[in-house]
């Protein structure tokens, strides 16, 4: 098993000072094992799997059943009971509290209503991804970067084997999982739709070319995009708007979050398929993106365009600071005419340059390129200060 200290140090740190906390993510990216871990650390516990039929049953009584625990209360799957909500308040809100709520979910949009309705003041949210480079060591990025982070996919013991899981994951989860959230949308459309999105990755996005393609309304392939975001499967980075004369794109940028759902999209099977596909480039940049976000865990996060080509791939703000990343999968990372624009025109503080060398490099007084291989230190090689 691979060790997860941060996002573990996470969900403690929010148990001691919350009543209620919502561990949310996709599925498959280690919820369940992160919440054994800590209930078995626990000195009281008790675990609810709302999948398990037996378990479900018990709590068709929830005060009766939840009110006499004390110590770590785990609700596994609890989107599926979402009436469980208002009973959680009222225990939450006992003095003394003799025990706090760690809940699991994988439907965030909902599930979040749900909680903030009834549970306004008493509940965190913590977010876990799949595994992150500061997790499995500078050693595997190439691995990480092919299989991406879910548990199951990067821990395979064989290329192949990793790629018939993530296409079993793709269709288990368009044919089983959105239809029990309740979403009335085929299987086959949504898997067009996110193939199509994955040849579309780390682009901007454009809701009527899309609709066409897929023969559908623009309003429909909205739809569809939140649903995809809201489940964690992709990223929707805002664009950031200066007050500037010029022309700045207003439409987000999509990014499929996992690297290894991308390249089970299209068809990457290994290393070589990988760096010979005409999507390496921009698979790199996700990559990059998600594996910054991860580690710096920035308050906001965007990117960065004008019509005239200046552009950003991700713009943080980050305890008062403001930090442009770049990912660039080259050798010699150099300093662009788009970079020195958004330092002239946006008022950055630094622009960091995230690329595969070994060596950080300064190249200007606010420039500097930064190995990726930095974001396997736990320390964090990137400081705002």
């Amino acid at each position: 098993m691979i060790d997860r200290p941060q996002p573990l140090a996470r969900v403690t740190t929010a148990l001691r000072r919350s009543r209620v906390v919502a561990l949310v993510g996709p599925r498959q990216s280690g919820k369940t094992t992160l919440a054994r871990i800590l209930a078995s650390r626990a000195d009281l516990a008790a675990f609810f799997d709302l999948e398990d039929p037996g378990v479900a049953g018990a709590l068709e009584q929830p005060m009766a059943t939840l009110a006499p625990l004390k110590g770590l209360v785990v609700i596994d799957e609890v989107q599926r009971r979402p009436d469980l909500f208002p009973t959680l308040r009222v225990l939450a809100d006992r003095t003394p509290l003799p025990s706090r709520f760690l809940v699991l979910g994988s439907a965030s949009p909902e599930l979040l209503r749900q909680a903030s309705e009834s549970l306004a003041g008493r509940i965190e949210v913590v977010e876990l991804s799949g595994f992150s480079l500061a997790e499995v060591g500078a050693e595997a990025r190439d691995r990480l970067w092919l299989r991406g982070g879910l548990p199951l996919a990067f821990t395979a013991e064989r290329d192949e084997d990793s790629f018939v899981w993530r296409r079993q994951f793709i269709q288990t989860f368009l044919e089983r999982d959105i239809p029990q959230l309740g979403v009335r949308v085929p299987s086959a459309t949504l898997l067009r739709f996110w193939t199509m999105l994955a040849h579309y990755h780390a682009q901007t996005w454009n809701a009527a070319e899309l609709a066409r393609s897929l023969g559908a309304g623009e309003g429909a392939v909205r739809h569809y995009l939140d649903l995809l975001e809201s489940l964690f499967l992709l990223r929707v980075l805002r664009p950031w708007h200066a007050n500037l004369a010029k022309r700045q794109v207003k439409s987000p940028k999509v990014v499929v979050r996992d690297m290894g759902l991308l390249h089970a999209l299209l068809g990457v099977r290994s290393h070589l398929d990988l760096v010979s596909h005409p999507k390496c480039g921009a698979s790199w940049e996700g990559f990059a993106i998600e594996q910054v976000i991860e580690a710096v865990r920035p308050d906001e996060a965007y990117f960065w365009a004008t019509h005239n080509g200046a552009e950003l791939d991700l713009f943080l703000r980050h305890r008062g600071r403001l930090v442009g990343v770049e990912c660039k999968r080259a050798d010699t990372p150099r300093v662009t005419p788009s970079i020195r624009h958004a330092l002239a025109d946006l008022g950055l503080d630094r622009v960091w340059i995230v690329y595969p060398g070994d060596q950080r490099i300064r190249l200007d007084a606010r420039v500097e390129a930064i190995p990726i291989a930095a974001l396997a230190d736990p320390k964090l090689a990137f400081e705002i200060g």
